[in-house]
């Protein structure tokens, strides 16, 4: 923790953006890859903690500094208090949403002095990934239709799909193993898209494509491969 508060604050949009980036790949891995541990961590006999993602991707849970007013805001405190309450994936959701809640906290507390224009530009940028929350549910979506079926073999068509994932079990197994080429996450999405030059699969979300411009799209080229 005193490690990450020495670093300087981010000063532009793309620092900020930046600074987002890592605190939420730490957050989603915290809720998916390594929730287990996550879940060990947060024992309900312990003091009052917190979930924090640090700007280097990493992730820890721990409690607040005693500094008042802190040097920043922190996540919501306590979340190991209602760990055996509700069900796991419930206090899951629920512990995602507040990180969701904090990440903007963070990165609307270091755009405090930015202009109006910066400030949307900023918005804009985090709203084109998808949240800590939709990161969560995906993932477990993710693993409950491998679950059905590890042994099944995605089919397709002769002709190459331009939506990589049109809803179906088949393609859900498939993509779930590939990352994202924009965000870099292998969560679930209901519509992933794949690029036509570079062949890399991405989240139509991230990218800004609909189903229904995909569809109408002969040949889909990423935003990498379209500005070469």
């Amino acid at each position: 923790m005193e490690m990450v508060a020495s670093l300087p604050a981010p000063s532009t949009v793309e620092e900020v953006f930046r600074d987002y980036l890592g605190r939420h790949r730490g957050l989603v891995r915290a809720l998916t890859a390594e929730v287990d541990d996550l879940y060990a961590l947060c024992h309900p006999e312990r003091e009052n903690l917190c979930l924090y993602g640090h700007p280097d991707g990493s992730w820890e849970v721990n409690v607040p500094p005693e500094e008042v007013p802190p040097e920043m805001p922190e996540p919501t405190l306590g979340i190991n208090f209602a760990r055996n309450g509700p069900k796991r994936w419930d206090w899951l959701s629920r512990v995602a949403m507040h990180s969701d809640s904090w990440l903007l906290s963070v990165a609307f507390f270091f755009a405090a002095r930015f202009s109006g224009d910066e400030r949307k530009r900023l918005f804009n940028l985090i709203n084109d990934l998808p949240t800590v929350f939709e990161a969560f549910c995906s993932h477990q979506l993710t693993k409950k239709n491998t679950h059905v079926d590890r042994g099944s073999k995605p089919m397709r068509s002769s002709k190459r799909l331009k939506t990589v994932n049109n809803g179906s079990d088949e393609d859900a197994n498939e993509i779930s193993a590939t990352s994202c080429g924009s965000c870099g996450t292998k969560h679930r999405s209901n519509f992933w898209i794949q690029c036509d030059v570079c062949e890399r699969s991405f989240h139509g979300k991230c990218v800004k494509m609909t189903r229904a411009k995909a569809e109408k799209t002969k040949r889909y080229r990423c935003p990498s491969c379209s500005s070469k």
